[in-house]
């Protein structure tokens, strides 16, 4: 079992730890370790902490989920100090103000926030660092600190004379935080941006590194919780006495529509949640399957929208244009489908609730502690465990809700776990959604209009109602409203699916989907307009922006306009999101016979301004382009009798190794600012093979995933 920490403890026997707290003047760095020495119980997380055998801690308030963050972050601080990376090493810190995103004011990891968020903030904790050891080497060599230097783990003077941080450390904890550190220049960076081996690796390699689904505390109860087949039922009746007498169950436990088998181990949970023999009402929608949803998506599709975006007059222009086109679009519910299920263990105590879990929102889950428990927020104490996925998923806090009343109810630890099948079957999903768009040229073949429209639940009216403003949800708007392309005309008009479904944040969120309609429909444009799709898209590109750059990047590195091998076809996109741009160029064949499509090439570029852990951000894209082909060839979430109907892997397929193309990365030397790159690769994958496909057969794809049995040739 983990060491138990609380937030004095892990702060005790530090050299110097630097930590930060939002003000509204911007950002005010305190040092911790003389605070702490005048006996004083300070609330904020150190983000550096300096031992006295030049061990270097980076405390990190973001979840790992596997895309190297915590690397990132570290080094980050660690090249602004002038840190040994040798002596470097990261640690998850508890939940706490220290580690509120600058602008959401939430802990959460998602939105590719991490580090696009926080740049600024660690190059100026770091840089603070940096100038009190040299202050503090000064001091003690009797020479000014413009004489010394601060690298490689030491303080260096003139003469050859070094101190270790380490040995600095105490000094420097006794001196005053500079007011205005000044970070270092680029040119000057020597970690950043350069090949570094993964801080996390070592550990998962080893099987040490410790995930939700394996956290235990002494005495803890295991929890499952049998859940509704359909949305609305409840249980009419159920056998308590059956699963009670399943060895190991400890208690039954009734939660609204769920019941809650509490074990000494997950195998006497799960069977007791089987002998329960559940008796469940039908629901509140029993009509509810595959057939009834694409009804209903059509007919909220063809009721009138919200305008979420308006320029020019597009309807009056398409009236005038001189050839019109008008296209339709849909997509499914998607799952998350992480490969560690959501877990969550909790304790509470009559004055305070410790939450362990592998989430993504560290806020919601104080939150969610605080609202159970009715304790206050500061007595909600959160440690961030490694996560097996996220994808979004685990910015929800349903199962720490689960645990933590169950913990409140028997008065012991409680770990929740849930099974694939409950995953599935009661996720947060990706909306689906349905869209319609018409665009007019006139004479010259110049794209004069734009008619846009999206029906498609929204994800914010549940999670941050304020945020839908005037009936419209960003979120499920994005990569229309606020696209690329600078248009004379264009409309966007949304339409709000309300139906029992939960939908919730997935990958790149609306830019998932919309982005899909948006560059095949301008694929089909070009070919209307007899032009090609680059040149096409570069003149609705102003000039010396992050998306025109970006396209043209891809341009070269794909060598677009080069003839492609026999039996191929090319198609690209490029999308403007999450504070970067990224594009793909993918290269495919079809086989005539059986439709079936292969994908040989996918070319990605991004542009995230300046690339932090260049092996994280060509993992990510890499990664990331394999998800977005599967959720293009194979996912989809099917419903029936009023409830979900996928219900493992065998139901909803992944990708496999086999059928991986080669993925060839490219990072942009930017001019621009530091961007997200989490969810960049999802937008732009599925419709540049789109394109590729009418390229190589000339059909054209609009649903996902792909049917492609309308590739067949006779």
């Amino acid at each position: 079992m983990k060491k138990q920490i609380t937030r004095r403890g892990f702060l005790k026997g530090a050299g110097l730890v630097l930590a930060m707290t939002a003000t509204p003047a911007g950002v005010q760095l305190l040092n911790v370790s003389q605070s702490l020495a005048a006996d004083q119980d300070f609330r904020p997380h150190a983000f550096i902490e300096i031992a006295p055998d030049d061990t270097f801690t980076v405390w990190v308030g973001q979840t790992e989920l596997g895309q190297g963050t915590h690397t990132g972050i570290a080094m980050i601080l660690a090249d602004e100090v002038g840190a040994d990376w040798d002596r470097v090493q990261v640690k998850m810190a508890p939940a706490g103000k220290a580690f509120l995103d600058p602008l959401y004011k939430m802990q959460f990891t998602g939105g590719s926030t991490s580090i696009r968020h926080r740049w600024d903030l660690f190059r100026q904790v770091g840089a603070a660092a940096r100038e009190m050891l040299i202050q503090a080497a000064a001091q003690k060599w009797g020479v000014k600190p413009s004489e010394c230097r601060a690298e490689n783990g030491k303080v260096t003077g003139k003469g050859g004379k070094s101190l270790s941080f380490g040995q600095l450390a105490a000094k420097a904890a006794t001196l005053p935080v500079p007011n205005k550190p000044r970070p270092k220049p680029a040119r000057d960076y020597t970690i950043i941006g350069t090949k570094r081996d993964r801080l996390d690796i070592p550990g998962k390699v080893a099987g040490s590194t410790v995930f939700g689904y394996d956290f235990k505390l002494p005495g803890m109860l295991l929890a499952t919780l049998a859940r509704p087949p359909a949305y609305g039922a409840k249980p009419k009746s159920f056998n308590a006495d059956a699963a009670k007498a399943v060895k190991g169950v400890v208690a039954v436990i009734p939660l609204g529509d769920k019941v809650a088998v509490c074990a000494t181990d997950t195998w006497a949970a799960m069977a007791g949640r089987e002998a329960l023999d559940i008796k469940w009402s039908p629901g509140t929608l029993p009509e509810l399957d595959n057939a009834n949803l694409d009804k209903w998506y059509q007919d909220y599709l063809a009721k009138p929208g919200v305008v979420a975006h308006k320029t020019g007059d597009a309807p009056a222009a398409l009236g005038k244009a001189a050839k019109k086109l008008k296209a339709a679009y849909k997509f499914p519910y998607l799952a998350h489908a992480t490969l560690e299920p959501m877990n969550c263990t909790a304790l509470v105590e009559k004055d305070r609730c410790r939450i362990w879990a592998p989430t993504q929102g560290q806020t919601p889950a104080q939150m969610a502690g605080a609202k159970v428990t009715k304790l206050p927020m500061d007595k909600i104490e959160v440690m961030t465990l490694y996560a097996g996925g996220g994808f979004g998923r685990r910015v929800e806090f349903d199962v720490v809700v689960e645990a933590v009343l169950l913990s409140k109810i028997t008065k012991r630890p409680v770990k929740v776990v849930w099974a694939r099948e409950d995953d599935f079957k009661n996720d947060f999903y990706r909306p689906g959604a349905a869209c319609s768009v018409e665009g007019g040229l006139d004479a010259k073949g110049n794209l004069v209009s734009w008619v846009h429209k999206i029906a498609t639940p929204s994800i914010m009216s549940r999670l941050m109602p304020q945020a839908v403003k005037k009936g419209v949800d960003h979120t499920s708007v994005e990569g229309v409203d606020n696209m690329d392309y600078v248009l004379p005309n264009r409309l966007v008009e949304f339409m709000m699916v309300k139906l029992p479904i939960p939908v919730g944040f997935w990958r790149s969120v609306g830019n998932s989907f919309n982005p899909f309609v948006v560059e095949c429909f301008l694929d089909e444009l070009a070919a209307a307009a007899g032009k090609d799709p680059l040149e096409f898209r570069l003149n609705l590109l102003k000039k010396g922006s992050r998306a025109r750059d970006t396209l043209e990047f891809l341009a070269q590195k794909a060598n677009w306009g080069s003839p492609v091998p026999a039996g191929r076809g090319r198609g690209l996109a490029v999308r403007s999101c999450f504070g970067s741009s990224a594009g793909h160029v993918a290269e495919v064949s079809v086989d005539p016979k059986s439709g079936t499509v292969k994908v040989h090439k996918l070319v990605c570029v991004i542009d995230c301004g300046i690339a932090v852990f260049p092996d994280a951000v060509k993992t990510q894209m890499q990664g990331g382009a394999i998800m977005a082909l599967s959720a293009a060839f194979k996912e989809r979430v099917e419903f029936a009798g009023g409830g979900v109907q996928t219900a493992n892997y065998d139901d909803y397929p992944l990708l496999s190794m086999a059928e991986v193309p080669e993925i060839e990365v490219h990072i942009a030397k930017s001019r621009h600012k530091v961007g997200g790159v989490g969810e960049l690769p999802i937008p732009t994958v599925a419709p540049a093979v789109a394109n590729a496909i009418f390229d190589a057969c000339g059909v054209r794809l609009r649903e996902l995933p792909f049917d492609t049995g309308k590739l067949k040739k006779g």
